[in-house]
């Protein structure tokens, strides 16, 4: 590989890499709920609960993301986006995210196009690296998902003994905001806020439901907004939704624990051969590149795709196995 190619890839990497870290310096701990009262206080309708650093950071933004988030706004690829970077309490806009995956699939072509001073190796780098972000974010949203699943219990608990004690549904829920740990405690401080504003609890119940898909949360929130239709007594019910919460997770517990073998099984054997195709790609080249000789790859590609699919149906078939409904 020429010396120039060299210095101009490093210095294209270095100069991605730059850009990474200017987006990530845009990403504050500013909540989507401030975020909307940043754009209420600009039209002169409420008043800004933004710190000064958060209004120096909202000055500094780009111009550029502004304009594609205003584009973009209202199109089904942006609210698919900002509603899993919501789910996954990711503070990134929808332009920034896009910018993201295009950054991490040059860097990612550059990084395989050094190390494996192949062009085809870098694009196929190129072609994993547009999707580490989305994986990324996938895994946050259930790591996060989890976590509210295992504190729905304790936060049912605490609504319940607060509407004994005499407390208002706002009041049972500000003080799950206070008393519990994030994300449940997050979640609920912005439902919270959003009633402070005035909107009704219906509709910011309902704006929870969409940064938090969960079934237990649903049936929760389908309790409140039926009691609040026909009335009743609140805290008999959600005590009951309580433990048949609390029974799920348990049930889910010993589940996960008695399929871990299989679980693991799968991601041994999925990963093998991809192990295996990289040691061979580092050891011997040349006996890899067989795959890709212009008199060869006919056949070799063509294999490689039809291993690749095997690979993916057989680990999708062992994940649905192990999967148990409860």
């Amino acid at each position: 590989m020429q010396p120039t190619f060299i210095l101009v890839a490093v210095g294209s990497l270095g100069l991605l890499m730059l850009v990474a870290a200017v987006v990530l310096d845009r990403l504050g701990p500013t909540t989507v709920v401030q975020e909307r009262l940043g754009r209420y206080a600009e039209t002169g309708g409420l008043i800004s609960t933004l710190d000064g650093a958060g209004e120096a950071r909202a000055e500094r933004r780009s111009q550029l993301a502004d304009f594609f988030d205003r584009l973009g706004e209202g199109t089904d690829l942006f609210d698919n986006i900002s509603r899993h970077l919501a789910r996954a309490d990711i503070k990134f806009r929808p332009s920034e995210y896009i910018a993201l995956i295009v950054v991490s699939g040059i860097g990612a072509f550059f990084v395989g196009s050094i190390v494996g001073k192949s062009m085809g190796f870098g694009f196929l780098s190129g072609v994993f690296g547009l999707f580490v972000p989305p994986i990324y974010i996938l895994r946050a949203q259930r790591r996060r998902l989890k976590l509210f699943n295992n504190q729905l219990g304790d936060m049912l608990n605490l609504v319940v003994n607060g509407l004994r004690a005499g407390y208002s549904t706002l009041q049972a829920l500000e003080a799950v905001s206070r008393e519990l740990p994030s994300p449940i405690s997050d979640e609920f401080h912005r439902v919270v806020q959003e009633m402070q504003l005035g909107i009704a609890m219906e509709d910011a119940l309902d704006h929870l439901i969409r940064r938090i898909s969960s079934d237990d949360l649903d049936l929760v929130i389908t309790a409140i907004n039926v009691q609040r239709e026909v009335g009743g007594n609140l805290a008999e019910i959600l005590d009951v939704i309580s433990y048949t919460i609390r029974e799920r997770v348990r049930i889910q517990g010993e589940i996960a624990a008695l399929t871990a073998q299989g679980r693991a099984t799968a991601w041994v054997i999925s990963a093998l051969p991809i192990i295996l195709m990289l040691l061979l790609f580092l050891v011997n080249r040349e006996y890899f590149m067989q795959f890709f000789n212009p008199e060869t790859r006919g056949c070799g590609i063509p294999l490689i795709l039809v291993a690749g699919l095997m690979v993916l149906v057989g680990f999708a078939i062992v994940q649905k196995i192990v999967k148990i409904d409860i």
